[in-house]
C-alpha cells in the first residue's frame, strides 16, 4: 500500500492531493496567482484531515517538478523536501507536462496530446505525447507561430491544452487542432505516475534535487 502526498505548484493553481495506490482520495486546490506560499501548508493540513490520515502515515511525497513558474516551483519543491527530511520518506518527482498529459489519458485515443504552460508573450513550455504518454516531442520552450506544429498536424490530430494554449488558439486555425478551454493543473493528475514511480523505487536524491526550470530565471525591476 502506498499513501502519497502530491504537490502541484508549477502554475497559478496551488494544489495538494492525497493518493492511495494511485487513486486520489483527497484534494484541495485553488487557481489564483501568488497564493502558494501562504496556502500550501494549510492545504496539506486540510487534505490530511479530510482523509483521516496523519503525516506519519505517508509513504512518500511527490512533487510536480516543472517546467513552470520559478517562484511556484521553488515553494513546492522546498515544501516537499522539508516533509521528506522530517518524515524520513522518499521524494518522487513527475514532469509537469507529462502529468498534464496523463490527466487526459484515454479521452482522446486518436490524437496526440500537447500540454502548454504559459511562459509569457508567445512562448510556452510544451511537449507532445501519444495517448499512451510516449514522448513524441521533448519538453522545450517554444515561441509559437502558426507553423509551429505543421509537420505533426499534417498527419495527426492534436489536442492543445493548459494555460498556454489560449494564445495559440488565436493564431492557429487547423482542422486537426482541438483546443480545451477548461483545463487546470491539479495535484490529482500526479496520482498514477507517482504510484508507478513508487513501485519501481524511482526516488530523487533529496539533498540535491532541484526543480526543472528549463530556462534561467530573469528578475525584472518595476518602473
Amino acid at each position: 500500500m502506498a499513501l502519497i502526498l502530491q504537490l502541484e505548484t508549477a502554475t497559478t493553481c496551488c494544489s495538494v492531493a492525497l493518493a492511495l495506490n494511485g487513486k486520489c482520495i483527497a484534494l484541495k486546490e485553488r487557481n489564483e496567482p501568488n497564493i502558494h506560499a501562504a496556502s500550501i501548508t494549510l492545504f496539506i493540513e486540510e487534505v490530511m484531515r479530510s482523509a483521516g490520515k496523519a503525516m506519519t502515515d505517508l509513504d512518500a511525497v511527490c512533487i510536480s517538478k516543472g517546467p513552470g513558474s520559478y517562484t511556484g516551483l521553488r515553494i513546492g519543491v522546498s515544501t516537499a523536501k522539508g516533509l521528506c527530511y522530517a518524515l524520513d520518506i522518499p521524494l518522487i518527482s513527475v514532469t509537469t507536462l507529462q502529468a498534464m498529459a496523463a490527466s487526459l489519458a484515454g479521452q482522446y485515443p486518436g490524437s496526440l496530446l500537447c500540454p502548454m504552460i504559459d511562459a509569457r508573450r508567445m512562448e510556452v513550455y510544451t511537449a507532445v505525447y501519444t495517448p499512451q504518454l510516449a514522448e513524441i516531442e521533448p519538453v522545450q520552450a517554444k515561441v509559437l507561430d502558426e507553423h509551429s506544429f505543421d509537420s505533426l498536424l499534417a498527419t495527426n490530430k492534436l489536442v492543445f491544452f493548459g494555460d498556454g494554449a489560449p494564445k495559440y488558439q488565436q493564431v492557429l486555425h487547423h482542422e486537426h487542432a482541438t483546443f480545451l478551454d477548461d483545463f487546470t493543473n491539479s495535484a490529482a493528475h500526479l496520482s498514477a505516475l507517482a504510484y508507478e514511480k513508487f513501485q519501481h523505487q524511482e526516488f530523487e536524491d533529496i539533498a540535491y534535487f532541484e526543480p526543472y526550470y528549463l530556462k534561467e530565471f530573469l528578475a525584472t525591476v518595476s518602473r
